[in-house]
């Protein structure tokens, strides 16, 4: 697979602060950059992988919103309970 060069926009502070990190870490702006992307990319498939299970347990489940919400202010209150 190729690489295909794009133009991107980034406000001088921040282009700052990405050359700085790049340099940092002794590597190419396109290096640090691809490899925010590939980190944002990966995070967004665990997220939709996530929501997939718990939409799936909802269902198998019959959980309506009220009664998921339910259940997190329950867990949530029997933490302050024990503070």
């Amino acid at each position: 697979m190729g690489n295909v060069t794009v133009n991107i926009s980034f406000q001088d502070a921040l282009l700052k602060e990405i050359d700085a990190e790049a340099k940092k870490e002794s590597r190419s702006r396109s290096e640090l950059l691809r490899e925010a992307a590939r980190n944002y990319v990966q995070k967004q498939k665990k997220w939709e992988r996530l929501f997939a299970l718990g939409d799936g347990l909802s269902r198998r489940n019959k959980l309506k919103p009220e009664d998921v919400n339910g259940a997190i202010r329950s867990v949530r209150k029997q933490k302050r309970d024990r503070s």
